[in-house]
């Protein structure tokens, strides 16, 4: 297994070394750029997402080494950058919000919060 390191123990209780991480993160962020696919392409969110996940997605598939992968994408441990697995869950439910949209219904002015 060229430049690959077989890492038995994270060091963090509870969280378990993943055995191929070059496949999930793969798995993980096409997950996520799909979900974005019926985000508008205007949306601040969508655009900034997407650049970013498409740049982690890219180093992904250029570089075999997990100890340079994990430098690269500067998320400390990849089983650790694995849990952003809830950047998919959070994807799908600013597909369902849809704050793309107007409101339904006007907002009151007493409902605005203006922070200092």
């Amino acid at each position: 297994m060229k430049g690959l390191t077989t890492k038995t123990t994270t060091g963090f209780v509870g969280l378990a070394s993943c055995k191929n991480p070059h496949k999930w993160l793969r798995i993980l962020y096409t997950k996520i750029l799909d979900v974005l696919e019926q985000v508008p392409k205007n949306a601040a969110y969508r655009k900034y997402t997407e650049q970013i996940t498409k740049e982690k997605l890219s180093i992904v598939k250029v570089e075999p080494d997990d100890k340079k992968l994990e430098d690269q994408l500067q998320g400390g441990y990849l089983e650790v950058t694995l849990q952003s697995e809830n950047e998919v869950g959070l994807a799908r439910k600013i597909v369902q919000g849809k704050p793309w949209e107007p409101l339904v219904e006007p907002m009151e002015m007493g409902n605005i919060i203006t922070i200092k």
